[in-house]
């Protein structure tokens, strides 16, 4: 079994359903090449965070499956979560190299990117933003050590991994990046302090910067999932745990119904499948330039960002689609 319950079939299996996938939506294997009918992401390079757990850890042993060499980076290394990975690698021959990267540190990212730039021959094809946290309560609650290390992880964390790789990518002239956002980077309920804010921010963020790379030839996709049943929510528990401890009780009680249960471990997602956010992005990679969406809502069940998507789009357009902005516009919302 790998982490989380998620059998080595069902990888497998996630693997099929992509490559079907591909030939549904016209990326048939003679598009790809005869050599990639069964490894359609054969030749990519990607780089992703957070890849000790949950999608990143999923992602890391789809796409090498799927052809890819791919740098699976994680904090705090030596860890027992990368020597699994690496021993797996080893055993079934797949081109993935673990690569240490905290997002929170500058030096970290310009370490861990170099790295991998250094074994590529400068070249990446691929950046996967996907270390995130989760820590809810009253945003009031919410002290500045909770604050910057929700905004540090989520929101500067895919802004300096960013900056790190788009030198490269630009010389390049094509890349791709893919940001992990969530429903609540477009819907709020209350309760869960500073997510939505750092999931708005990012959606802002890469929106801006899929208008700005296009003359770079550089795609942009913000992957919008629903909950999950990934490790996040245990680290959500340990953080709240924390954060309840350092809060005075006068303003935990002025929340009752908010922090009733705030630090115990629960479970988000019920019985879906957290191969669906790694199958989604999977299919974007393999799909050419100009066909990418700038947003995705991955989730079997409800979406309920998916008419603020719509609306936002259309207002994009209609006030800088004519504008000398608009081809870039266009280019981006127009898929």
């Amino acid at each position: 079994m790998t982490r989380r319950g998620v059998s080595r079939r069902h990888l497998l299996g996630g693997s099929a359903a992509v490559i079907g996938a591909l030939g549904a939506s016209g990326a048939t294997p003679q598009a790809l090449g005869d050599d990639r009918a069964e490894r359609p992401l054969a030749g990519k390079t990607i780089l992703i965070t957070g890849s000790s757990s949950g999608f990143g850890r999923l992602g890391a042993e789809l796409y090498a499956r799927l052809g890819a060499q791919v740098f699976a980076s994680m904090r705090n290394l030596p860890r027992p979560e990368a020597d699994e990975l690496t021993a797996l690698a080893e055993t079934e021959g797949l081109a993935i190299e673990v690569v240490e990267i905290d997002v929170t540190s500058d030096d970290s990212v310009a370490r861990g990117v170099a790295s991998v730039l250094e074994t590529t021959g400068g070249a990446l094809d691929v950046l996967i933003n996907n270390a995130g946290i989760a820590l809810g309560s009253p945003v009031e609650l919410q002290d500045m050590e909770a604050t910057r290390l929700i905004f540090e992880t989520n929101t500067f964390g895919p802004h300096r991994m960013a900056r790190a790789v788009l030198p490269a990518m630009r010389a390049a002239g094509h890349g791709l990046i893919v940001q992990i956002s969530s429903q609540l980077g477009r819907v709020i309920a209350p309760g869960l302090g500073h997510y939505s804010p750092v999931k708005f921010a990012l959606e802002a963020m890469s929106e801006a910067m899929a208008y700005e790379l296009v003359p770079h030839g550089i795609d942009v996709t913000i992957i919008q999932p629903g909950g999950y049943p990934t490790q996040i929510w245990e680290n959500a528990g340990r953080l709240g745990a924390a954060l309840r401890d350092r809060t005075p009780e006068d303003q935990l009680e002025a929340y009752p119904e908010l922090t009733a249960g705030m630090g115990e471990v629960r479970g988000g997602g019920g019985s879906t499948d957290p191969m669906d956010v790694p199958n989604a992005i999977a299919e974007i990679i393999a799909s050419p330039r100009g066909t990418r969406p700038l947003r995705l809502a991955v989730h079997p069940g409800a979406r309920p960002q998916l008419g603020i998507n719509e609306a936002s789009r259309e207002a994009q357009l209609a006030w800088l689609g004519a504008s000398p902005l608009g081809p870039w516009i266009r280019d981006v919302l127009e898929r």
